[in-house]
């Protein structure tokens, strides 16, 4: 809990007032959170309203998390600089940003949210989560390929950590890492002499792709 998240440092900030005098305006009850007067230093979250002398200091924020199927061809910016950029093609209003990057010829899960504190924990956390893709490529897939992945190749300079992978047919295998580092899979498989022909990230932690198709995207509701 930090200072700047309490109810006290919002009436300073927004009424130009002392810290003294933000205190005494919350210990007489004038002001309101989410319609209900209080009269303690509460701690805000980013959905509470704030209102004083009838007027909205902060608006409650709708958190909103969605699962979204990203096609290939899309980068994943909200950039509407750049050709192809995710926000375009977005059906949503609200500015959602994306957690967990795919890059332009990849395509499946991204999860997006309005939640700030809950993107900044995310990408904290970025490599303890398990991110789970379907691969394709260019030519069949041998016993050395699988046990060189699941070791660990070395791309950019660094190790890559162990990870789990498993034959689904000749050309297609499941490949689950921790890491996020850029254009991994491909770089992996481009040492080891194959080319992606198709990759699909399928699951990140507990978000699933499901039955999504491209384009299209399903409402969460528990992701905490």
């Amino acid at each position: 809990m930090t200072f700047r998240n309490r109810l006290q440092y919002l009436l300073v900030w927004k009424l130009r007032v002392s810290n003294r005098r933000a205190l005494e305006l919350i210990l007489s009850g004038e002001v309101q959170v989410n319609g209900m007067s209080v009269s303690t230093n509460v701690e805000l979250s980013q959905t509470d309203e704030v209102v004083y002398n009838n007027e909205v200091l902060k608006e409650g924020k709708k958190l909103i998390y969605i699962a979204f199927y990203k096609p290939r061809g899309i980068e994943t910016t909200l950039n509407t600089a750049i050709a192809d950029n995710l926000k375009d093609i977005l059906p949503f209003e609200e500015e959602l940003f994306p957690i967990g990057r795919l890059d332009k010829e990849s395509e499946g899960l991204l999860f997006l949210t309005n939640d700030g504190t809950l993107y900044d924990k995310m990408l904290r956390n970025e490599n303890k989560t398990e991110k789970e893709y379907i691969v394709t490529v260019d030519k069949p897939i041998d016993e050395y390929f699988l046990a060189s992945m699941a070791k660990g190749i070395k791309i950019m300079g660094k190790m890559t950590l162990p990870c789990q992978i498993e034959k689904i047919d000749d050309f297609t295998f499941r490949i689950i890492l921790i890491q996020g580092l850029n254009r991994q899979i491909r770089r992996m498989c481009y040492k080891l002499h194959y080319e992606v022909l198709r990759l699909v990230r399928i699951r990140m932690g507990m978000i699933e792709l499901g039955d999504l198709t491209a384009g299209k995207y399903r409402i969460l509701t528990d992701v905490k």
